[in-house]
């Protein structure tokens, strides 16, 4: 005889009812925040039939409890710095750009004078595993910026990242000023770079040229830094960018394409590998190119990329960093070996420097002219990439997030204010043109703990890896090493400081 199936009770009925529809309801609200919308309203009902067991007071802490933890998972209201500047419309190829002209910058000209303080096998596998060190930690912020993107909690600025995950002073106190005085000081150096560019092109191109001292020229690059400060989004800078990355290419072909003519030519420098200087000195040398090395390798402004890509962003930064990579690799090492192999222990602060002797040229004069003008055009675009957080910090302060971003009422104070900071930078540049050796300490105090250390940090707290993990205690030796690295290279910079004290002087023509 065959068994006929259980019937449900009534109130056994309704509950599978009620468990199916809230199944599909959730199913309609995907996304995390409808989710967490669901089981706040699951938990009211289960508030109000509890209610006589537990009282008020108990019903009133529940309450609240389900109300923080949506508020938790709301997207907050944009500020005017995020809703304006960093503008969430583009691709990851656009972020490509970006990245690339934030990282493949003229500094890369210095990669020779750091492999001298270093010798050959030290300084290429410094340059090695800065690379993979880096391309990892980027990784790992961007794995963390699309984990809250997915948790409808999406950061769009470094400082917003520490602000939520190691709480509101690491924010305010640790990496806001730290990333605003590395990306400042960036825009300083750029603006010397640029200058001294130009009286490079003046010195090849003119039959009087102690007719105009640098700070002049650096004035020059400030005018046309006025012009470029102005365009609005760091999305809008994306065409640029593109254009940028064929520069920081065709400068770096020039290079190296100079240091291999002159290193085989008739007038080539004896080649010494050997380090110079007392053993002290080698040992801070060694050191201040290991900063030098991590500054041109740094970033600082990841989340601020990430947050122009277009959502959903899963993905899209590791495609990113693939196509900036694919060019560090191919100017990187090939500028740095073949300036470092034709110069040796010779080699100066920027490789183009060497090939000038008693300013007199050791190439054709077009070629130098050229890769002067290369430098010169992608200088300025880095310089804007990194004006773009002191950009946001003045349109969150001064501008109005509830009209039209073109509105008059919002386009004076960001003419007024972005030009101001501007005139300074332009005013440090050309008053103190010694500025590199300040911007290896910034680097030192910069770009290692934000792209060398934090990231690990911020991985291991967002994601908590078990402790025995090969991942966790990685990621845990590589900030420790560097940490020490960064105090270490600060050291080494302050020293450096206090021996060129003397050789320094305001407005000096260098």
């Amino acid at each position: 005889m065959q068994s006929r199936p259980k019937r449900r009770s009534s109130r056994s009925l309704r509950l599978w009812i009620q468990k199916s529809s809230s199944r599909r309801r959730r199913l309609r609200h995907g996304d995390s925040v409808g989710i967490k919308v669901e089981e706040w309203r699951e938990r009211e009902s289960i508030i109000a039939n509890e209610r006589n067991k537990f009282g008020v007071k108990r019903d009133g802490i529940l309450v609240v409890l389900a109300t923080q933890e949506v508020e938790a998972n709301t997207p907050k209201k944009l500020d005017a710095g995020a809703l304006f500047v960093l503008k969430s419309e583009g691709s990851w190829l656009h972020c490509g750009y970006h990245l690339t002209t934030s990282i493949v910058a003229p500094a890369l000209l210095s990669l020779p004078y750091a492999l001298s303080l270093l010798g050959w096998f030290p300084g290429v596998i410094c340059l090695i595993v800065s690379a993979m060190v880096t391309f990892y930690s980027y990784n790992l912020l961007s794995l963390v910026l699309e984990h809250h993107a997915h948790l409808g909690q999406r950061q769009l600025r470094f400082r917003d990242m520490a602000r939520d995950i190691l709480g509101p002073r690491w924010g305010r106190y640790f990496v806001g000023p730290i990333q605003f005085g590395l990306c400042y000081g960036a825009v300083i150096a750029c603006i010397l770079l640029g200058g001294q560019s130009l009286k490079y092109i003046f010195l090849l191109s003119s039959s009087r040229p102690e007719t105009m001292k640098l700070y002049q020229f650096v004035i020059i690059f400030g005018v046309l830094m006025l012009v470029l400060a102005q365009i609005p989004s760091f999305h809008s800078l994306r065409h640029i960018n593109l254009v940028s990355l064929v520069l920081c290419l065709a400068y770096s072909a020039c290079a190296t394409a100079g240091s291999i003519y002159i290193g085989n030519s008739m007038n080539a420098p004896k080649k010494d590998y050997s380090l110079n200087g007392s053993k002290q000195n080698r040992v801070f040398g060694s050191f201040n190119a290991i900063s030098i090395i991590a500054t041109t390798y740094g970033n600082g402004i990841i989340p601020e990329i990430q947050a122009t890509i277009a959502p959903p962003v899963k993905g899209k930064m590791f495609k990113g960093l693939c196509v900036c990579y694919a060019v560090v690799l191919s100017t990187f090492f090939s500028v740095s070996i073949s300036g470092y192999w034709a110069f040796g222990n010779q080699a100066k602060g920027t490789i183009l420097l060497n090939f000038l002797v008693d300013e007199k040229p050791l190439l054709p004069t077009w070629i130098l002219l050229m890769t002067n003008v290369f430098t010169f055009l992608q200088v300025s675009a880095v310089s804007v990439v990194y004006l773009q957080p002191t950009n946001e910090v003045l349109e969150r302060k001064f501008v109005n997030a509830e009209i039209n971003q073109f509105s008059v009422r919002n386009v004076v104070p960001r003419l007024v204010y972005r030009s101001l900071s501007v005139m300074i930078a332009t005013t440090v540049a050309a008053m103190f043109p010694f500025f590199g050796d300040i911007n290896a300490l910034i680097g030192a105090f910069g770009c290692i703990p934000l792209d060398f250390i934090l990231p690990m940090v911020l991985y291991n707290v967002v994601f908590k890896p078990s402790k025995y993990s090969f991942l966790f205690w990685g990621n845990t030796i590589i900030a420790l090493i560097f940490s020490a690295l960064g105090v270490l290279g600060a050291i080494s910079s302050i020293r450096q400081i206090i021996l060129d004290a003397n050789t320094f002087s305001l407005f000096a023509n260098v």
